[in-house]
């Protein structure tokens, strides 16, 4: 019975469409996906770290030399690419060039080799050569002792201070574009609002990079290297994620954030190359974690704080085109005018 004044109330069916409207439900749907997305791609990117074409040179005597790149290169699933060099100062500069992980230098007058590594570049891929290293020359009665031509810092154990500090600025830039477009609209009302937008971006970037240098840097001496570099290299990483994020909500919406979730976070956070470099991930986030800006940006903060930033050219490359894509497609869509009118005006 229902009180008196009152009419039935409504059925379980219609409270539930009353309080979970179809576009939440959908809403909904697409973050347990994310959550599923989130879980497989860093499960499968970091649950089996395995080398595959870990770059490897010999330098050995002519005699020498060939059996060793063959014993290499017969480690089992392509675990190593093998290549030479004529000294060992050679290699030396070639792992500082990031051309190479790691330089076995064989002794001819005795039975105790050299292998070179860089820890900077990565701890596991150094592990992943000497494991390999030794196990050969085991086999032919021969010792081997490693050097580390490039350590970690003190403050920075495991070497991922360089992937947190940029995966800090990337949260930054796509929180900032998030909440940009959920306080003024997901679409900048003209091509002034958007230039504004991105303008605040800007000096937001200027400020992030900065202040994550100052922190990696002289606060925490978790990063050697120079800090106005890493400031430049950190401003662009929060602009063109943010700018990107931008342009996404542009296109579609609030379902663009979860979009820019999807890019830099499921996929590009395990691809980046922190955890493991990536000779010792999966093919498929060995393939994509370089074109990501996650992974982009892990790898210049890693060459600007341990290498004299070298091999900058395609990181910073890949993170320009990045950025001029989202502010391309940003004005793009403001300036574009639906077909048979003229477009609604939000108050952003």
């Amino acid at each position: 019975m229902t009180a008196p004044g009152q009419g039935p109330r409504p059925g379980l069916v219609a409270e539930l469409k009353g309080a979970v409207t179809p576009r939440a439900a959908l809403l909904v749907i697409a973050v347990l996906l994310l959550q599923l997305g989130f879980i497989t791609s860093y499960v499968g990117a970091l649950h089996s770290p395995t080398p595959h074409e870990l770059s490897i040179a010999v330098v050995a005597p002519p005699q020498v030399s060939p059996k060793l790149v063959e014993a290499l290169e017969a480690v089992p699933d392509d675990a190593v690419r093998a290549v030479t060099a004529p000294d060992a100062q050679t290699a030396a500069a070639q792992i500082k060039d990031q051309k190479i992980y790691a330089a076995l230098v064989v002794d001819p007058a005795g039975t105790e080799d050299t292998l070179l590594v860089a820890n900077a570049r990565g701890p596991a891929a150094a592990r992943a050569a000497e494991s390999i290293v030794t196990a050969i020359d085991h086999s032919q009665g021969r010792t081997v002792r490693t050097v580390d031509t490039i350590p970690l810092a003190k403050g920075d154990t495991n070497g991922l201070s360089s992937f947190y500090l940029v995966i800090g600025w990337c949260v930054g830039g796509y929180l900032v574009a998030s909440i940009l477009g959920v306080s003024a609209g997901s679409k900048p009302a003209n091509a002034y609002r958007a230039l504004i937008r991105l303008a605040t971006l800007a000096l937001y970037s200027i400020a992030a990079g900065i202040g994550g240098a100052v922190i990696v840097g002289p606060a925490l001496n978790a990063l050697p290297g120079s800090s106005w570099g890493l400031s430049a290299m950190g401003a662009l990483v929060v602009f063109t994620v943010g700018a990107f994020t931008m342009a996404l909500q542009c296109l579609f919406d609030i379902i663009g954030i979860g979009v820019a979730v999807l890019i830099f976070v499921v996929l590009g956070n395990p691809s980046a190359g922190g955890v493991f470099p990536p000779p010792m991930m999966p093919p498929f986030w060995r393939a994509i974690g370089a074109w990501i800006p996650n992974g982009a940006g892990t790898d210049a903060a890693r060459s600007i704080a341990y290498f004299g930033a070298t091999n900058l050219a395609m990181p910073l490359l890949v993170l320009l085109v990045w950025a001029l894509v989202g502010v391309a497609v940003t004005f793009a869509a403001v300036l574009r005018r639906p077909r048979g009118g003229r477009e609604l005006v939000h108050p952003s």
